[in-house]
């Protein structure tokens, strides 16, 4: 199946995030305990969407572990990112494709787990001006798996997607939930 060309590599992992609503799911654990991971996570997926808003590439990789263990399942090829050294690259292609500004957002983000695991999943947005001058705007679903690592919740896993029509084989990077 291909891809439109106008899509990087790493545009179905911005399906990571700018939080213009993060809301939060019922949680698997009694007590303020995991309210208040919830809201850690939640926070630092709003620093994320910040770090892609700013084009900040450090501020975007200390939202995932920062070693060999990230493993990444984006959109598009390849069909896997395994450490975080490749995956930075990734997130380097990502904002080249817009070389002026880029606008991230998050919406119906949800975040549940249970000691030190826990996962997020929602849809993220970006829309900029792309190479040629013409809008980019593309929308992905997002799955995060958090770890909590020397008392910080950080992604482990990730995987981006987005709807395809079977009957035509065309994704839509548009899609609205």
């Amino acid at each position: 199946m291909r891809y439109p060309s106008c899509l990087p590599a790493s545009a179905a992992v911005v399906a990571c995030f700018v939080v213009s609503s993060c809301s939060q799911s019922g949680n698997s654990q009694a007590g303020n305990s995991f309210a208040n991971d919830q809201a850690e996570i939640t926070a630092s997926v709003q620093r994320l969407v910040a770090a892609v808003n700013a084009k900040d590439l450090n501020g975007i990789m200390a939202y995932y572990t920062p070693d060999e263990s990230l493993i990444v399942f984006d959109a598009l090829p390849p069909r896997q990112y395994v450490g975080a050294a490749a995956f930075r690259k990734d997130w380097e292609n990502f904002l080249a494709a817009y070389p002026k500004d880029v606008h991230a957002e998050v919406s119906d983000w949800k975040v549940d787990g249970e000691g030190n695991l826990a996962y997020g999943h929602g849809f993220f947005r970006t829309v900029g001006p792309g190479k040629d001058g013409k809008p980019l705007d593309l929308t992905v679903r997002v799955t995060d798996v958090y770890k909590k690592i020397n008392g910080k919740w950080l992604v482990v896993h990730e995987h981006v997607s987005f709807p395809v029509d079977l009957e035509t084989g065309k994704p839509d990077l548009n899609s609205k939930p």
